[in-house]
């Protein structure tokens, strides 16, 4: 447990608006596809105020290839013995149910949690995210980046694994207990996030695998999320500046093959509080495609109405640090 002299005092009486606990969760996954896999998962149990109840971890055997290896360091051999996802359900929605879920990024988490469990057939019990990420910037942490080692150096939480669930998972609780105790302190909201479930089963043969421009995309499966996705809330603020960030309430398109599932992409988008648009128009905040000089309709428009053009990865990036609507908590 971090051990912070310059922690602030713990706020009395604590808000009653805030949750009863929370499981602090990381995902190592075979990519970034809609299509990939998790092949470990880590759980840290916190109680109301923050404080470690418990801890639970598993390697996933993906049942694929595993991916970037270089980054998690599972190789193949590594899972052949480890347990299929379905195995290791019931055990991990024990750790979830009843808690918010708290990540760094914690739309991917979620969004690979949701999908490993429609595969398997159910939900997972989880009716609100946090993520740590949106909750520094509403803190307002002086961070260089929102990068997890950066948030951690911020409070003295010293890594010793990077990009291993369980390390990682323990260096977010250590650092989120401060940052929830400082949001207390000041009486601020917590920018929770609803978990929508995957709604949607269809069952189809499984065609080859098939890999992605950034690190492999797996076999395609027969299940799909559910395609409608809620209206924007949030007033379109205007077009993307050069080197300015995402804003909540921008319309973003996208135009030709992405590396990343462009359904995963675009539901990205949406959780971020974006405005997902099937066309490009003068109201356009930004056209995301990897081919800017492609004849398509959207790139042709977007150079006919100077709309700003960022390919995937800049688009990435950018999503991790989305500006939450002015007098709006997201």
């Amino acid at each position: 447990m971090l051990d912070n002299p310059t922690a602030p005092p713990l706020p009395t009486p604590w808000p009653e608006s805030y949750p009863g606990g929370y499981a602090v969760v990381d995902v190592e996954t075979t990519g970034l596809g809609r299509d990939d896999r998790i092949v470990s998962a880590a759980v840290y149990r916190l109680d109301a105020r923050g404080d470690v109840q418990d801890h639970w971890y598993s390697p996933v055997n993906p049942q694929r290839d595993p991916g970037p290896v270089w980054i998690h360091g599972l190789t193949a051999a590594a899972l052949a013995d480890a347990p299929l996802f379905p195995e290791v359900a019931d055990e991990l929605a024990e750790r979830l149910a009843g808690r918010v879920l708290v990540a760094h990024n914690a739309v991917f988490d979620w969004s690979m949690l949701a999908r490993e469990y429609a595969r398997a057939r159910s939900a997972a019990p989880v009716e609100q995210r946090l993520c740590t990420i949106v909750l520094s910037k509403e803190l307002r942490l002086p961070l260089a980046n929102h990068k997890l080692e950066s948030l951690a150096a911020h409070y003295g939480v010293v890594q010793q694994r990077a990009h291993h669930a369980l390390d990682d998972a323990r260096v977010l609780a250590e650092a989120f207990r401060p940052s929830l105790h400082l949001a207390a302190a000041a009486g601020l909201p917590l920018p929770l996030h609803t978990c929508r479930p995957l709604t949607e089963w269809v069952d189809a043969p499984v065609p080859a695998p098939r890999y992605g421009r950034l690190y492999g995309s797996g076999p395609r499966s027969g299940w799909r999320p559910a395609r409608r996705r809620p209206a924007c809330p949030y007033p379109n603020p205007g077009r993307l500046t050069r080197g300015g960030a995402l804003v909540q309430g921008m319309r973003v398109a996208f135009s030709g093959d992405t590396g990343i599932d462009r359904e995963l992409l675009e539901d990205r988008a949406t959780d971020a509080g974006l405005h997902v648009a099937s066309s490009v128009s003068r109201l356009t905040s930004l056209l995301v495609t990897n081919d800017p000089d492609s004849p398509t309709s959207k790139a042709a428009k977007a150079r006919e109405y100077g709309t700003p053009v960022i390919d995937e990865r800049e688009f990435t990036e950018l999503l991790k640090a989305v500006t939450p609507a002015q007098d709006v908590h997201g």
